[in-house]
């Protein structure tokens, strides 16, 4: 069952995952409101940079498709709602087409995808995936760490294509696909999906959880910073 803390938390109203959220504000804005994004969103963005982040992203793209895989076995195996398992499968049938949208940017902008090399951030955030894939990680910490992993793209892309901003047009094809209203429902079904998991979990098992979150922005946070400053960019040894 929920240890006391997560238990106080759901009697005030406040779900685990916004608890979190509120809780680690300062890296939760610094992955949805990063430098890159914000020069997205004000039309100031290098897309030299922009390019950079197609590049890593098309890298990235199979590690994080393995990973959602690998995410629904979990669901099959441990989930306490079979509903689970067709949210996380419309996720990975829709790899597909973002397979297919990243393989056109890359033409467009001469990306030869037979010789990207992956940059420190792309190849730690990989090496965090193929941790959470491992057989006896849990579901639940599975599960949190796709939904974050969506969010952050939803929040800062739909950020992009608020009101008031100067995205390049060229670059709103590509806001459009994560920041878009369906794929905000989509991670808000994940949220719940998370929410539901750690009314359930153990002291050990929410705590794991939070860790993952964090590990997750802080991955998104250094792919940013790799996608503005280019290859010079290292990240922090992560265990």
């Amino acid at each position: 069952m929920a240890d006391t803390k997560t238990r106080a938390q759901l009697a005030g109203g406040m779900t685990a995952t916004d608890s979190w959220i509120r809780k680690h504000r300062l890296i939760y804005t610094d992955a949805t409101r990063h430098p890159f994004v914000l020069s997205i969103r004000d039309g100031t963005v290098d897309l030299s940079a922009f390019r950079t982040w197609v590049e890593q992203e098309c890298k990235f793209l199979r590690s994080f498709t393995a990973f959602v895989a690998s995410v629904l076995v979990k669901a099959w195996k441990e989930s306490d709602d079979r509903a689970d398992e067709e949210v996380i499968l419309g996720s990975l049938a829709s790899l597909n087409d973002e397979f297919a949208w990243f393989k056109k940017e890359a033409l467009k902008r001469d990306i030869d995808l037979t010789k990207i090399v992956p940059q420190n951030a792309t190849a730690g955030y990989s090496r965090f995936l193929e941790s959470l894939m491992r057989p006896e990680m849990e579901y639940t910490v599975a599960i949190t760490a796709l939904w974050a992993i969506e969010a952050v793209y939803h929040e800062s892309f739909a950020y992009c294509m608020e009101d008031g901003s100067k995205t390049p047009l060229e670059l709103r094809e590509a806001c459009e696909r994560w920041g878009n209203e369906g794929f905000g429902n989509y991670c808000n079904t994940l949220k719940k999906i998370v929410d539901r998991r750690l009314e359930m979990a153990a002291g050990e098992i929410s705590k794991k959880t939070e860790m993952a979150l964090l590990r997750v922005l802080e991955c998104e946070v250094e792919f940013w910073n790799m996608s503005r400053d280019g290859p010079q960019q290292t990240i922090r040894a992560m265990n």
